[in-house]
């Protein structure tokens, strides 16, 4: 899934502006990394050129190009110079995200950035050392949890290339990137994680309806269909379990009691995911997931990237479907107060829910 790795704090470090120093070494490895995934960069174009690039890879390159030209001409996404260059990082992942959250409480801690702002997680270039900081918040008595990014976006401050990260995966999971990550340089609100990333999704999956539409076959329509159809019933099912924990965590109980209750709804829930699978014939796609265990910082990262995303569709609908149109409200809305920004996108949410019971 996306995710932002906040240039501004690697050209803050690379500037040699001065930092708190328990964070100075934290911009450096982010200016590090950026830097190391820069040099790896070659030019697509060039690239195709090769007569000795491999068929697969001259396959990947060739869709991924098509991809990014339909994503500026179809999608009205910036026309620059991201995702026309590709880097082989010899690794699965770009960076490692981690996010914490208190044993009684689905609130993700924030971690704030000069001009990048707040944002739910904090990205490493490194494996161990994400894991080494998420041993040292679950020290402090937090819930962490740590999961690899396949992308990021530097919201046009430099030009994002294509990573073997995403690429190497299904075909579709790389439009999809590249059609979320070119999002979040259309909208970036500092400090409002969920509208970011919520929006960023919206525009990744009529994306992909578009780039199916034009360039898909009817079986491939289908399996898209069964995918998401699955997707959408695992995501509602946490979203359950969320609600059940915020009405707990919301209690009297003391905390022994809560303790208890909360493993007895999170042991329901791995059952209910073993119920699921079994209604998919034995779908195994989210079994690595659930194996690494549920507690509060899963279910708020999770919840980042899908809770407001029915919202952003309803007003997708009443631009009837007109992108620029769609990019702008979206850019009037990240003017407001965060409040009255999520007033007005739960009123979005309750049109389409009054449209769908007048049909």
């Amino acid at each position: 899934m996306i995710k932002i790795v906040l240039l501004s704090m690697a050209v803050l470090a690379a500037a040699g502006l001065l930092v708190a120093c328990t964070e100075a070494g934290y911009y450096a490895q982010c200016a590090r990394g950026h830097l190391e995934v820069m040099r790896r960069c070659r030019p697509i174009e060039q690239l195709l050129a090769d007569p000795n690039l491999p068929a697969a890879r001259r396959t990947q390159l060739e869709t991924i190009s098509m991809v990014r030209d339909f994503a500026s001409t179809a999608l009205a996404l910036p026309d620059n110079g991201s995702y026309r260059q590709f880097a082989d990082l010899e690794r699965p992942f770009v960076v490692w995200n981690v996010v914490a959250a208190p044993e009684f409480a689905l609130q993700a801690r924030q971690w704030c950035f000069p001009v990048a702002g707040c944002v739910s997680y904090r990205g490493y270039f490194d494996e161990q050392a994400a894991r080494d900081q998420a041993a040292a918040l679950a020290a402090q008595g937090l819930e962490t949890d740590v999961y690899g990014v396949q992308a990021y976006s530097t919201l046009n401050w430099f030009d994002d290339p294509v990573l073997n990260t995403f690429l190497d995966g299904p075909p579709l999971r790389a439009t999809a990137l590249v059609f979320h990550e070119l999002a979040h340089q259309v909208v970036y609100v500092a400090d409002d994680s969920r509208f970011n990333e919520a929006f960023a999704r919206t525009v990744e999956l009529e994306g992909v309806r578009r780039w199916l539409a034009a360039h898909g076959t009817a079986d491939d329509w289908q399996k898209y269909q069964e995918q998401k159809g699955r997707a959408d019933e695992f995501h509602q099912l946490l979203l359950t379990t969320r609600e059940r924990l915020a009405a707990l965590y919301g209690s009297a109980l003391d905390i022994d009691a809560m303790r208890s209750a909360k493993i007895a709804i999170l042991a329901e829930t791995g059952q209910a995911y073993a119920d699921l699978k079994a209604a998919w014939g034995g779908y195994a796609g989210y079994d690595a997931w659930m194996a690494r265990g549920l507690n509060n910082a899963r279910l708020a990262s999770l919840a980042t990237y899908h809770d407001l995303v029915p919202a952003f569709q309803g007003l997708l609908a009443a631009t009837a479907g007109d992108l620029p149109a769609f990019y702008a409200r979206v850019k009037d809305l990240g003017s407001l107060p965060s409040s009255e920004r999520l007033a007005r996108l739960d009123g979005y949410v309750v049109r389409m829910q009054a449209k769908a019971e007048r049909l």
